[in-house]
């Protein structure tokens, strides 16, 4: 298949088995535009629950899918169970050779117009709650987009839930960064 000029080939490049999913306007001028959702799953038993998401999102008309996976959520799902494209930490590196090589979790960033983090596990929680960005989930989240919607979905052990770091993490960040994100 000949790749549209309006695909991002580096995305291609990275995963040259499977159809690169962000496409332009311009290429199908008759087709709406899909409206892009850009899933982040963590290592929560929670990520279970991955492939029936994914379908049940891919049931709503309009809507185009991708999902950012760390590398400890990889271990309660089957890849192959999930119909989308999957990106992880390897997928950024391999990517990324020179300067002038695209960075994926730019890529990303600017191909979504929603990200979704389901289930957001606690050690990603405190990772987001103090800035470390050492995975491409979490550079993703970083470098998101501040007009477009960021919705986290926690998900965790009950006594983790209810621990004080925990609100703190999830109530702390929100009033230091509100002013920020409602400009």
């Amino acid at each position: 298949m000949e790749p549209s000029p309006c695909r991002l080939p580096e995305l291609e490049a990275a995963r040259p088995h499977m159809e690169a999913r962000a496409s332009c306007p311009a290429a199908a001028p008759l087709v709406e535009r899909q409206f892009h959702v850009l899933v982040g799953v963590t290592g929560s038993v929670a990520a279970l629950k991955l492939p029936l998401l994914v379908s049940r999102l891919l049931d709503i008309p309009g809507l185009e899918v991708a999902v950012v996976t760390t590398e400890r959520a990889k271990h309660f799902y089957t890849p192959q169970d999930v119909p989308v494209t999957l990106y992880s930490d390897a997928d950024e590196w391999e990517m990324w050779k020179r300067r002038s090589d695209p960075v994926l979790h730019i890529d990303l960033r600017k191909w979504a117009d929603l990200m979704l983090v389901a289930p957001l596990d606690a050690n990603t929680l405190g990772k987001v709650a103090s800035g470390i960005c050492d995975n491409l989930l979490t550079c993703v989240i970083r470098a998101w987009d501040r007009s477009k919607p960021l919705l986290f979905c926690p998900a965790m052990n009950t006594a983790m839930w209810e621990h004080p770091i925990t609100a703190q993490q999830v109530w702390g960040p929100w009033l230091r960064w509100a002013p920020l994100w409602t400009k």
